[in-house]
């Protein structure tokens, strides 16, 4: 049964970093595009950053270009989030999620999805 697992999650200060990682199982991954997406209580999950299949081309919302940078090793079956100059605002729980179509930023695009991972950033 394909399974995705996100790890690396924490509380950090404000300017901090923290690296989330996403561990696929039961299936390769290698051909799909894979997302991270971020929740807080009461709002919709919402698109942060995504990257094609050979990790040529991601995209990403504007509120984290220049901060957050996706990564993946398929041959680990693994994708990395780097997130640097945290802010409070990025306080949320991230989840990681596979996609057989294309960059796409709606959640109706990603079929496969991990169970999250609370990010906390304190002022």
């Amino acid at each position: 049964q394909a399974q995705l697992v996100e790890s690396g999650g924490g509380s950090v200060q404000a300017g901090g970093s923290l690296r989330l990682s996403c561990a696929a199982s039961g299936r390769t991954f290698s051909t799909y595009v894979m997302g991270w997406f971020r929740q807080t209580p009461g709002k919709e999950r919402g698109f942060v950053t995504a990257i094609s299949a050979t990790g040529g081309i991601t995209r990403s919302t504007d509120s984290v270009k220049g901060r957050f940078t996706i990564s993946r090793d398929n041959a680990k079956n693994t994708v990395y989030l780097q997130m640097n100059s945290l802010k409070p605002e990025d306080t949320a729980v991230y989840y990681c999620a596979a996609s057989p179509l294309g960059l796409q930023v709606g959640t109706f695009a990603y079929k496969y999805w991990g169970q999250g991972t609370q990010v906390t950033v304190s002022s």
